[in-house]
């Protein structure tokens, strides 16, 4: 599943600092799949590296002061 930015935005830093500990140990373990040759789906290991940069590129924007506000639904 990707997140979308302002998905990420919603959550607070520590969720955010968590989903990063989880996708990161999930790519590991897909590159370990894609190594083996063995691998389901080798989209997902794109899709994970993308939403790791969105949350470290938001984690950033909110230590510079220039985060952004969620869009409101």
């Amino acid at each position: 599943m990707m997140l979308k930015p302002d998905d990420i935005r919603k959550m607070s830093r520590e969720e955010r600092m968590q989903k990063l500990k989880e996708l990161r140990q999930e790519l590991i373990k897909l590159r370990y799949q894609a190594k083996m040759g063995h691998i389901d789906n080798p989209g997902r290991i794109r899709v994970i590296k993308r939403t790791i940069a969105r949350i470290l590129t938001i984690n950033r924007e909110e230590e510079l002061g220039i985060a952004r506000k969620p869009k409101s639904e």
